[in-house]
């Protein structure tokens, strides 16, 4: 019967179970005094170690190597924890049986009398080595960051698995955080590999007095740690880890200031198999990185797997762009004034083998703000080109106007790849290319905008500003930008004839064009109502359902052919 319980209980039930806790335990259980020194072991410390309690009791937990008799850093670091906390827990060395050493896990609980003073401790000595179960044989460097003494990765993936099924047997919650020392590897350029060694090595142990119970700290990079946390792990925990971490270390008489980024997930929240919950952890830590590092950021399983689809989608668009999935349509635009068309808009189509056509509010949102912007603006361009080739051929002289985004329009390159598409169709005069940019793209960045403009207009190319109205209309850009055609956006044409504020946007967009000589077409002309108050406003170049809906190549010789039988818009130039 140990000799603790049974001077500190009293028959009956609770001293029975107590006892037997304590007999039949699967691990090796210590109870030392006040100042540890060893008072009872149960069978299974016997079974582990190979020594009896006669050879032990009254010894220090080192003096029958419980821990490595070299490795000085972990005794004194256990010898603080049994002093500064009354529950604490580290990972050490043992000797086993057979007389080699193997890796362990130890926790420490003071436990207090009824007057708070300390009366004894119970230790609890996990054999770790045993987490693979055909892992006895390995040696200590197999699963122990040599220079921490920590756990490495590999042990560390193996602990998380098991802190998986316990946490779903019992309910409990588990956290895992990823934890990297931010410019760490500029501290150890300035101050030298042996200092940077210490460093990591004192800090790990800082560190590990915030944990608590079964909780772990791992070594897996160079400056990165994990921490396996058990407890309730509110933010309060990680405000005190952050501030914890920026405590000066004094190393070699110089005192050096640290600070880490977290990433956290928490299980079951997100479900997800070990390798993919510390995936998620390293995500998250970047993430605190680009928020300016020295914080935590938490892992959000919903927005992952909302990344993940837009990661999904964008993969599909891909393969929709490279395999001739996409499709141009043209919308006839003219001039109201006496019949003639004047030009086409090309217009977006993805023709989907599941979904059918759709259109690109349905596909474009998911490239926004992507370099697949810059690869569709450059098929957009070179189809255009080859439309006005085999039109050419046909007899069919209409220019093209293709939209720009204002990632493509801005960039670097945009001028110059350009004149390649341009030089690989010669018999497409450049002025039959016409560039759609958005208002708020020019405005964006006004002196970007300008120099790529003027490369492209030297090339031949002319630019229309597209939407105008919903952006910054500023007067002074609008005299700078060098534009041959302004449309104004129909989302104020559609309705002038019954909003009065739609109406007096477009009465100042022709007001503005016409005052600085500037050409313009009004988008979104669906009746001859539309059409009549926008010539006598001065506006006669249009586009809408009114005039023709965006059709397919195929269909625009025919729609050619049958446009000068429309009396009805014909006779909109007796107006004049």
């Amino acid at each position: 019967m140990s000799t603790i319980l049974t001077s500190k209980t009293t028959p009956g039930a609770p001293l029975l179970r107590a006892e037997s806790a304590f007999n039949f335990a699967n691990e090796a259980i210590i109870i030392t005094d006040a100042n540890g020194c060893v008072a009872d072991v149960n069978p299974a410390f016997c079974e582990l170690t190979g020594l009896c309690l006669e050879e032990v009791y009254g010894q220090s937990l080192e003096a029958f190597s419980i821990l490595s008799l070299d490795d000085s850093r972990t005794t004194r670091f256990m010898r603080e924890q049994q002093q500064l906390r009354d529950r604490s827990k580290c990972q050490v060395s043992y000797r086993s049986h057979d007389g080699q050493f193997y890796p362990g896990m130890m926790s420490i609980n003071r436990v207090r009398n009824a007057q708070g003073q300390v009366d004894h401790h119970v230790v609890v000595l996990a054999d770790l080595s045993a987490i693979p179960a055909h892992a006895r044989h390995l040696k200590r460097e197999v699963f122990f960051d040599a220079l921490t003494g920590l756990p490495n990765l590999q042990l560390l993936t193996q602990l998380i698995q098991e802190s998986i099924q316990h946490a779903e047997a019992k309910q409990l919650p588990l956290a895992i955080c990823s934890l990297d020392i931010d410019h760490f590897q500029t501290v150890n350029e300035q101050l030298g590999a042996h200092v940077g060694d210490s460093l990591l090595s004192t800090f790990a142990q800082r560190i590990s007095h915030l944990l608590f119970g079964d909780d772990v700290l791992a070594r897996v990079g160079g400056d990165e740690f994990v921490l396996l946390l058990h407890h309730s792990d509110d933010e309060h925990f990680f405000e005190k880890l952050l501030a914890t971490i920026r405590k000066p270390l004094v190393i070699d008489g110089q005192s050096i200031y640290l600070t880490a980024s977290l990433g956290i997930t928490r299980y079951p929240n997100d479900h997800s198999q070990g390798d993919v919950l510390l995936r998620h952890a390293h995500q998250a830590m970047y993430r605190a990185k680009q928020r300016g590092r020295d914080t935590y950021h938490f892992f959000d399983p919903t927005q992952d797997r909302l990344l993940q689809v837009r990661h999904e989608q964008r993969q599909r668009f891909m393969d929709a762009l490279n395999h001739n999935e996409l499709r141009l349509f043209y919308q006839p635009q003219v001039d109201m004034a006496n019949g003639r068309v004047v030009g086409v808009e090309a217009l977006i189509r993805w023709q989907h083998p599941d979904e059918g056509l759709l259109s690109p509010a349905q596909f474009l949102p998911i490239i926004d703000a992507t370099p697949l912007e810059v690869d569709l603006g450059e098929w957009v361009i070179e189809q255009a080109l080859q439309q006005l080739t085999e039109w050419q051929k046909a007899g069919i002289v209409l220019p093209i106007n293709v939209n720009i985004s204002p990632a493509h329009l801005l960039g670097k390159e945009f001028s110059e790849r350009l004149a390649e598409l341009l030089a690989s169709y010669p018999t497409v005069a450049p002025a039959m290319l016409k560039l759609e940019v958005l208002e708020s793209a020019a405005m964006h960045d006004i002196q970007a905008a300008l120099k790529n403009m003027a490369r492209c207009q030297a090339l031949g190319v002319g630019f229309a500003i597209d939407d105008f109205g919903t952006g910054f209309s500023s007067l002074t850009h609008l005299r700078q930008l060098p534009v041959n055609l302004i449309k104004i956006d129909q989302s104020f044409v559609r309705d002038m004839l019954s909003d009065q504020d739609d109406m007096a946007i477009v009465e100042s967009v022709i007001y503005m064009a016409n005052r600085f000589k500037r050409p313009m077409l009004a988008e979104g002309v669906e009746t001859l109502a539309h059409a009549k108050a926008l010539m006598a406003l001065g506006c006669e170049l249009a586009q809408g359902y009114g005039i023709a809906r965006p059709m397919p190549p195929c269909d625009m010789p025919a729609w050619l052919e049958g446009w000068p039988q429309r009396s009805d818009w014909h006779s909109l130039a007796t107006l004049q």
